[in-house]
């Protein structure tokens, strides 16, 4: 058995960021920005009225003082003249401020009298123009990588950019294998499950922003594996769930190796999870082969697989960030094993279900968090610090 982080590296040494593509800027919410694009415009673009009000000069604004109003400037729609020594135009917010104008005194602060404006209360010290450039300037540079959030789609749009670079999104087949297991739905025989693990993966792998499909169930038979593994197709990475341990109806990986996968690594110091393997298929795919225990597959979703649908997104090789918590309460001392104990972080303290039975989706369902415990770790007492992954 290897250790957690040993493992890791060599997954990424199987994965490589994917190519880049183009997408029209409605569809780049959510994907990742793969090469720093630049702003083809200052913004705003002219120095715009920040209010509704009257633009006029700075060195004229004085309480009592007043104007005459020469014309109106609106958004979309500006003024095409100057202002001068007692004039003022009325503005509204977004529009252009006219050449000579330097202030705009809001409406509130003015009383008018057909085109006689006078400044009736103190009109404070704020010019209410945003000047040209504010915001961003031409050429100024959005970094790259980045997942791109509304947000970032907005300040895209708005620096007048249609179209941007990202990572292709992974394509990721998974393959549940097992005699016992039937779809949601199904009616079950007798000595036969739900099977529950490839859905829960699936959300997991699309919410990090994979494209994933799900394979029809593998029995526990060669010919039914192959089948399956043949339906592979263009898959950057191949899932398996279950099958990867040593029983006798456990076939994944020595039909995956008769089929020409190049195989890592078998087994991590970990709990739960210890059956994971990993390799390369004759096609060029990546495979993690992962435990059939719904917890373990899903806590190795966590661990191992998030990270490596990241590497490929650009985003970089590294393990899921960790946090730290102190304890609810005690914990008794860990085995040899690395443990990804389910938890849930309340209140900024950090409390560890009793039953970690690696079958208990309840549980896992209810946690927000896997503490970590790393082999042969002692006791611990209430108010102690422990890492976990948020999930």
């Amino acid at each position: 058995m290897i250790p957690v982080s040993e493992a890791l590296a060599l997954l990424f040494d199987l994965a490589a960021p994917l190519p880049v593509e183009t997408v029209d800027l409605k569809r780049a919410n959510g994907r990742v920005l793969a090469r720093p694009v630049a702003a083809q415009r200052d913004q705003p673009p002219f120095s715009a009225s920040a209010m509704d009000g009257y633009a006029m000069r700075d060195d004229e604004v004085a309480l009592g003082a007043s104007f005459t109003v020469i014309g109106e400037a609106a958004a979309g729609h500006g003024f095409d003249g100057s202002v001068g020594p007692g004039q003022a135009v009325r503005i509204f917010t977004g529009a252009p401020v006219p050449e000579g104008a330097t202030r705009v005194v809001i409406q509130e602060d003015i009383e008018r009298d057909g085109d006689a404006i006078t400044i009736a209360r103190d009109p404070g010290t704020s010019t209410h123009i945003r000047p040209k450039g504010a915001d961003f300037r031409d050429g100024q540079m959005v970094d790259a990588p980045k997942i791109l959030r509304p947000a970032h789609v907005a300040l895209l749009a708005a620096m007048n950019i249609a179209e941007v670079p990202v990572t292709r999104r992974p394509k990721v087949a998974i393959l549940a294998t097992g005699d016992e297991l039937v779809m949601p739905g199904e009616t079950p025989g007798p000595d036969q499950i739900i099977a529950s693990n490839s859905f829960g993966l699936k959300g997991m792998l699309e919410d990090l922003g994979a494209e994933v499909r799900m394979l029809p169930i593998a029995r526990d038979s060669r010919a039914s594996l192959e089948m399956a593994f043949s339906l592979v197709d263009d898959a950057d990475l191949l899932l398996t769930i279950g099958g990867a341990s040593v029983g006798d109806h456990d076939l994944v990986g020595d039909v995956a190796a008769e089929l020409g996968m190049d195989r890592s690594f078998y087994k991590i110091a970990m709990r739960p999870g210890k059956p994971l393997m990993a390799g390369r298929l004759a096609s060029g795919a990546m495979m993690i082969g992962l435990p059939g225990n719904p917890v373990s597959a899903m806590v190795c979703g966590h661990v191992f697989v998030a990270p490596v649908i990241r590497q490929m997104l650009g985003l970089g090789a590294a393990a899921q960030v960790r946090s730290s918590a102190p304890l609810a309460h005690d914990l008794d001392a860990n085995g040899p094993r690395e443990h990804y104990m389910r938890a849930r972080l309340e209140d900024g303290k950090l409390t560890v279900f009793d039953n970690q039975d690696s079958a208990l989706l309840t549980v896992l369902a209810d946690a927000n968090a896997l503490a970590i415990r790393p082999p042969a770790d002692p006791a611990r007492a209430a108010g102690d610090m422990v890492e976990y992954l948020p999930i």
